[in-house]
């Protein structure tokens, strides 16, 4: 992803929204020609790849998003995994049409050591007229360690 937005004034529009397939608008992300959002930055993590139906994530934990015990916040698993899986939804709408998550689940297999490298990837299960299930996983990018599992459900909305 090549330049994120720093106000809301540079995120993109529903017009650029809704003139792209689901699938378009990811690509143009990733390739720079829209911006992307400014969660991604915040906590250490960015769309890497997209393709219809599957989208990959990498990223790194810091210490910014630790818990009180000093141990990577289930909210960062939360926040990467749904962001690959609903992206990955995404790929599969139709132009004038947009996605929003209804509800998300994650099961954590193991903690990521601060500073770890992992790729989440996000492959879509059913892509229909009004729905989207996606299943996503955590690995590590040196060691292919699971570290998390998750399932979405996605609603899909027709705007035009």
């Amino acid at each position: 992803m090549a330049k994120l937005a720093e106000t809301l004034d540079d995120m993109p529009g529903m017009d650029d929204l809704l003139s792209r397939s689901g699938l378009e608008f990811m690509q143009d992300m990733i390739a720079g020609r829209l911006p992307g959002p400014p969660i991604g930055a915040a906590l250490g993590f960015a769309p890497i790849s997209v393709e219809e139906g599957r989208v990959v994530f990498e990223g790194a934990p810091q210490f910014t998003v630790t818990n009180p015990m000093s141990a990577v916040h289930g909210g960062w698993y939360g926040a990467i995994l749904d962001s690959c899986m609903g992206c990955a939804v995404m790929t599969t709408v139709p132009r004038g049409s947009v996605y929003t998550t209804l509800e998300y689940k994650v099961n954590i297999t193991r903690a990521i050591p601060l500073g770890t490298r992992v790729r989440a990837i996000g492959t879509v299960d059913h892509a229909g007229r009004s729905t989207g299930v996606a299943s996503g996983e955590i690995r590590g990018i040196g060691d292919d360690r699971l570290y998390a599992t998750s399932s979405t459900t996605c609603l899909i909305m027709k705007m035009a």
